[in-house]
């Protein structure tokens, strides 16, 4: 059986406006959550995704670091385009 994340929920974690650089977490249907790295410049663009360590590796069940996530990046960054996550994200903060 194959993993498919699902993005329940995305909020801002931090940001920099003048570098364009913004973090946000990640909740995902089955109870993982992720960070993720985007820049904004010269137009929104993933550049870095990690599991955070709250519950074991939806993949590969280990309960420490691993970068099985990150071959789940462009299903992801997919997801975030088309349900305008990050205009929800950024809206929720102002």
């Amino acid at each position: 059986m194959s993993y498919r994340p699902v993005i329940s929920n995305m909020k801002e974690a931090s940001s920099s406006e003048q570098s364009g650089l913004y973090e946000f977490i990640l909740d995902l249907a089955d109870g993982t959550v992720c960070r993720v790295f985007y820049s904004r410049y010269p137009e929104w663009k993933m550049t870095n995704i990690s599991r955070l360590q709250k519950t074991p590796c939806p993949v590969c069940r280990k309960d420490f670091i691993c970068k099985c996530i990150e071959s789940y990046k462009g299903e992801l960054s997919q997801q975030i385009e088309e349900n305008q996550w990050i205009d929800k994200a950024l809206a929720a903060v102002k």
